[in-house]
């Protein structure tokens, strides 16, 4: 049953609502049931971590999500969408071992990987339960009961057969890698995590010597910021081809050996030192040099350590251009060390833990944190007169993503997956993919894989997958596990769980006789393996749903962030191109990402944003998702959060489009009530009239049909978005704004009827437009829309949801360019109008004489004129004229130079080039607009460099005063001069704006039977004569009659307000049903127009007048003469008492004949607030 539709409306409140309705009809079930046997869209979700609350940029993502699978839905697919967790890794682990006070992996051995997993069990899923509550609030439509956990035995049991295939495909193996290390975690971290936080920082720098062995009174010079890689240092490398001098500090004569390009690194000016001679870096290589620690002193003899070695890798924009070589602490390092002899693969020169601490063998520092011993090693080396200079530097450095703590580069033995040889398949696999915005695949996405490096997937953690790798000691024989079936039948256990407190125990026999039996390696996958396996491990492939997912392999559509390009995405990629060389996805949309208002990253600490959830309980999840998706970060830009703009949404969009619908409703119901008409519609039998308005808004319908239809199909929301948004604007402002009349009946049944169903069409079509991008609001209107459809239209269909609708294929029977057209320059007409009162200061309330259309084509006149009357009515004018010739009216363009600008570009040429400006015509002006240049003497200007304005020939020669303006096609002349009728009428329609106003405070409907009373002060301002003279107009606008004071004393008042109309007090009092004014009703004497003093209106009730008075009303002045002798409430009692021949009796005055409100000196503060009221007398 259609329900009537109150004035305000709380969207978060409805909202609610509508949840509970999902949920009574199992929404979201339902739905899929009924696309069971449609064709399939496959959607992968990312998975998040549930040991932190959803944040704006899941918000974000979650959103782009849900419209995209839900517009699928709506076009006739099968949406499966399942809700996927991350459950394994550093995120949980971190948060045990604050928790538990655990510092390193000797703490974890103490209490046994089996009670720390059982602990990390317990939090896995601690913010679950708010998740899920969260996702539906904001509308979301996924599945939780059927979600993926990478901690399910199945979902790891598929984590291991896809590792199988990479090692049995030769794509696995181990190796010792410099990688960026996270001391706070133990474990070491792949490329793409550890570019993801990076921090500026300031760190020591040192430049310190090495004296050569041949001289030792000359040194080469190295800088380093990381003072606590030189306990490790090894070798010293330069450039072979770049030059290198010998030169002597003056200061103290020392002789050092750097790079020319770098001397300013040590000396500031060139006084400093004296070069003593000057050779290519190649001359330097095999000398040797005195260590700075004697703790690795044998390896001098043993690789040929301590001396100087070439590559190209060093630079001359930093340091000395020697860089020192810690072989297990930097990439080149021990790429160039490995070369050289220096170390060798089975070689490890590691002196730290994977705590960051020293070990035994740097005797000096042992059990100190590197970064500690910084500043404990430089005192070392000024002690040891190997301190050249001291400084700091500020840099851009990295940190763990999950510990906040500085990494620290550190050679460790992992487990890698060959990426390399596999850059150029992943480049071809990337080209078959289709990205929302182009260039992050292009630019961003593509670089990083042309230079991928091999991927470490194991961690020296606990709470993970455990890598299905069982070896020998001397890692001559290695047995990979691809199933739990294969797990048994190697080692005759069987086992329910994969996790390691189950597996590592096991072991599997030896091939070769007497040789101990093999056991499982340590590590765990990195937790970015089995997010980049949800693919396969969501279905359990390929133990289960083999040619399910078969079928619909690769996805059709994932969503992340932008930050995802170097993990999520990257991962995915790297998987499916080595399993199936294949991408893993169709079409993908990154989003930016959401930053605090001041630009900053979003920060608990800080408290730089507003909780999310607050934002949803004020104004709702429907305003904070268009927020989002009709933002920047839908093309991967950054978006400041700004609580005022979800506000906005809602006060520039929601509001508009909730007005307009109720505006339908209120219609509909005095349709049904007024004229009897039962209202109901078919969209496949409505014709629309001949009404050019209705005609254009169902086109312009239509037409957005096709546009999102198209652009949804390019996954391109920042189009789509902006369209809707303007589409209700399109509908509210100039749509429901023209039509008004005739859909509140006033050119009769048969034209409103034509209105209200082509509203109604509109409206009932945007529900379902828009009911992936705000579905809550979509729903609340759709649930009583639909009881207006004509019910042979939905037979044997279940239509208790909007989401249950499929989107409708545009009607091109309805689509009319030229008229969309032609209204299009109505706008544009209307829009310059609008401006030119604005300039002028003259509300649209005043009537004005003429608006003149120029353009050159008669096409375009055509177009307006097919709409004068809106055009007319919408400007608040008397006569349009159209016109091709401008000349006809001396409009011509001119120009002014931007002083600000101009003067601090052209200097003292901003003079001569500002008269030049001034002289250009009419036609190198027209010139410039379409071209968006000009040359003056000399200059090239620009759009911002100049400002066109028009210039009109014969104004101010008693001839009408026009203003003129252009939007570039075309050109309007506005007239504004002065016309007192005119003014007279804007004054009557200020007049109607205030009973409009009232009758809204008073939350009165049009249909209310009411009656309007009016007083003006001072009564003989002309205000008085324009109301009286426009009464006619001003009832036929307000559809209620209105009299001048007094009010009768028996009407019922609903509200009362005094309004300053041009500094004039109008009183307006409205009361309840049809009144008639005492000046006009039987049995009172009218005597004319009512008095100038103000004045109270007097009723006798119980008594009789006496002493020859005769009737039992009367009217009393309050004073006499206007502004003087002001009556008190006794003296007015004295007076009442005199009128009616009744002196020397008792008497009480009320405000009602009930004997409510007394009047007495207690009651009434201003006497003047009686003024036009009626009083009540009785006599006790």
């Amino acid at each position: 049953m259609v329900q009537p539709v109150p004035e305000h409306i709380s969207f978060p409140g409805e909202e609610e609502k509508i949840i509970e309705l999902w949920k009574e009809i199992d929404a979201f079930q339902t739905s899929l049931k009924q696309s069971k046997n449609k064709p399939r869209y496959a959607f992968y979700d990312g998975p998040p971590f549930a040991t932190g609350l959803p944040h704006y940029g899941h918000i974000l993502a979650g959103t782009i999500k849900d419209i995209v699978t839900r517009h699928a839905h709506q076009n006739g697919f099968h949406v499966e969408r399942r809700f996927g967790w991350d459950c394994h890794g550093l995120p949980v682990e971190y948060e045990i071992d604050k928790m538990l006070g655990i510092t390193g992996p000797d703490d974890v051995a103490k209490m046994g990987i089996q009670k720390y997993n059982d602990e990390c069990r317990k939090i896995v899923m601690r913010y679950s339960n708010e998740w899920e509550f969260i996702v539906n609030r904001l509308g979301r439509w996924i599945d939780f009961k059927h979600d993926y956990k990478t901690l399910y035995p199945w979902f790891m049991e598929t984590i291991w057969w896809v590792f199988k295939q990479l090692y049995d495909s030769g794509l696995v193996y181990r190796g010792f890698k410099v990688m960026p290390f996270s001391t706070a975690c133990n474990t070491p971290l792949s490329n793409f995590e550890s570019g993801q936080n990076y921090k500026d920082v300031v760190d020591p720098a040192v430049i310190v010597s090495f004296p050569l062995d041949e001289d030792p009174n000359v040194s080469v010079i190295a800088w380093t910021t990381t003072p606590w890689t030189l306990p490790s240092n090894l070798g010293l490398c330069v450039h072979p081809d770049m030059d290198y001098v010998k030169i002597s500090h003056k200061k103290d004569g020392k002789i050092y050996i750097l790079m020319e390009a770098r001397l300013s690194a040590l000396f500031k000016k060139a006084n400093e030192y004296k070069v003593l001679a000057k050779f290519k870096g190649s001359t330097l290589n095999g000398k040797t040099y005195k260590p700075l620690f004697d703790y690795f002193i044998h390896l001098k003899k043993q690789t040929g350590a301590f001396r100087v070695v070439t590559d190209g890798y060093v630079t001359d924009d930093s340091g000395t251009g020697v860089v020192h070589q810690a072989a297990y602490f930097g990439q080149d390092d021990y790429r160039v060390c490995l070369r050289e002899g220096i170390i060798t693969k089975e070689m490890v020169i590691c002196p730290v833990d994977s705590s960051g601490c020293f070990t035994d063998e740097v005797t000096d520092f042992k059990g100190q944190y590197v970064k500690e011993a910084d500043k404990h090693i430089t005192k070392y080396l000024k002690n040891n007169n190997r301190l050249v200079d001291q400084s700091t530097i500020k840099h851009s450095y990295p940190f763990c993503w999950r510990s906040e703590t500085p990494l620290i580069y550190k050679a460790v033995p992992s487990w890698f997956i060959s990426v390399e040889p596999m850059v150029e398949k992943l480049l071809a696999n990337n080209k078959e993919t289709y990205w929302v915005p182009d260039f992050v695949k292009e630019k961003r996405f593509a670089n990083w894989l042309s230079d991928a490096h091999d991927w470490a997937v194991s961690r020296n953690r606990y709470w993970g997958t455990p890598i299905p790798l069982w070896v020998s000691e001397d890692l001559e024989e290695i047995v990979c596990i691809g199933s739990m079936q294969e797990l048994e039948d190697y080692t005759g256990v069987k086992i329910k769980d994969l996790h390691r407190e189950n597996v590592d125990g096991l072991t599997i026999p030896s091939k070769r006789p007497g040789m101990p039996p093999l056991k499982r390696v340590q590590e765990v996958f990195d937790c970015w393996f089995e997010s980049g396996s949800m693919p396969y491990a969501q279905q359990h492939y390929p133990f289960e749903n083999k040619k399910e997912f078969e079928d619909n392999f690769p996805a059709d559509f994932i969503a992340e962030g932008i930050d995802q390009t170097r993990g999520w995405f990257y991962t995915l990629l790297v998987i499916s191109t080595a399993l199936f060389n294949k991408p893993p996805f169709k079409n993908l949309i990154a989003n930016g990402l959401v930053l605090a208002k001041d630009g900053q990253k979003m920060s608990k600490r800080k408290k730089n944003y507003p909780d999310p959830m607050e934002v949803v309980n004020k104004y709702g999840a429907d305003a904070l998702r268009l927020y989002l998706i009709n933002s920047p970060v839908v093309r991967a830009e950054s978006l400041r959060f700004k609580e005022e703009g979800v506000r906005d949404i809602i006060k520039d969009v929601f509001l508009p489009w909730f007005n307009a619908y109720r505006f339908l409703m209120q219609n509909v119901e005095r349709l049904q009530r007024d004229d009897g008409v039962k209202f109901l519609h078919n969209d496949e039998t409505f014709q629309p009239s001949d009404n050019i308005m209705d005609r254009w808004i169902l086109s312009f319908t239509q037409s957005l049909i096709k546009y999102v239809r198209q652009e949804m199909a390019a996954y391109r929301l920042y189009t789509v978005v902006p369209r809707l948004v303007k589409f209700v604007d399109k509908l509210t402002n100039w749509y429901v704004r023209s039509n008004r009349k005739r859909l509140k009946g006033d050119f009769g049944s048969t034209d409103c009827q034509y209105a209200l169903h082509t509203l109604y069409s509109v409206l009932f079509t945007m529900t379902k437009v828009m009911a992936p991008f705000t579905p809550f609001l979509t729903e609340h209107m759709y649930q009583n829309l639909r009881h207006l459809v004509d019910p042979e239209l939905n037979k044997g269909q279940d239509v208790n949801s909007v989401h249950y609708l499929m989107l409708p294929q545009p009607r091109e029977d309805l689509i009319d360019s030229k008229i969309e057209r032609a209204v299009s320059r109505m706008q544009s007409v209307i829009e310059l109008g609008r401006y030119l009162r604005d300039r002028n200061t003259i509300p649209t309330k005043y009537p004005l004489k003429e608006v003149v259309i120029i353009h050159p084509e008669e096409e375009c006149m055509q177009d307006v004129r097919s709409l004068e009357k809106y055009i007319v009515e919408e400007l608040n004018i008397r006569v349009m004229t159209t016109s091709q010739d401008k000349d006809k009216y001396g409009v011509s363009l001119r120009a002014e130079p931007d002083h600000m600008i101009l003067g601090k570009r052209l200097k003292s040429d901003f003079k001569t080039v500002s008269e030049a400006i001034r002289k250009l015509t009419d036609a190198q002006l027209q010139k410039f607009r379409a071209s968006g240049e000009i040359e003056v003497l000399g200059h090239k200007l620009g759009e911002e460099d100049l400002r066109l304005m028009f210039s009109l020939a014969n104004q101010g020669k008693g001839q009408s005063h026009y203003e003129a303006h252009s939007d570039n096609e075309i050109l309007i002349l506005l007239d504004v001069t002065p016309d007192q009728a005119m003014v007279d009428e804007g004054t009557a329609r200020e007049v109607i704006n205030r009973i409009q106003r009232l009758r809204k405070k008073g939350k009165l409907q049009p249909q209310d039977d009411i009656t309007i009373f009016y007083q003006v002060d001072p009564a003989t301002d002309r205000l008085c004569d324009i109301i009286q003279s426009h009464t006619e107009f001003i009832n036929a606008t307000v559809k209620k009659p209105m009299y001048r004071f007094p009010v009768p004393g028996d009407a019922e008042e609903i509200i009362r307000e005094t309004a300053q109309l041009k500094d004039i007090n109008l009183e307006l009092v409205i009361v309840q049903g049809h009144v008639e004014s005492q000046s006009t009703s039987a049995g009172t004497v009218s005597n004319g127009p009512g008095p100038f003093c103000r004045f109270v209106n007097v009723e006798l009730c119980n008594a009789e007048p006496q002493a020859g008075a005769k009737g039992t009303k009367g009217t009393v002045l309050l004073e006499n003469p206007r502004g003087d002798f002001p009556m008190s409430v006794s003296e007015l009692k004295g007076h009442i008492k005199v009128i009616f021949g009744l002196q020397g009796r008792r008497m009480a005055l009320f405000k009602t004949k009930s004997k409510s409100n007394e009047v007495t000196e207690e009651t009434v503060g201003d006497i003047f607030s009686l003024h036009g009221n009626t009083l009540y007398a009785f006599v006790n």
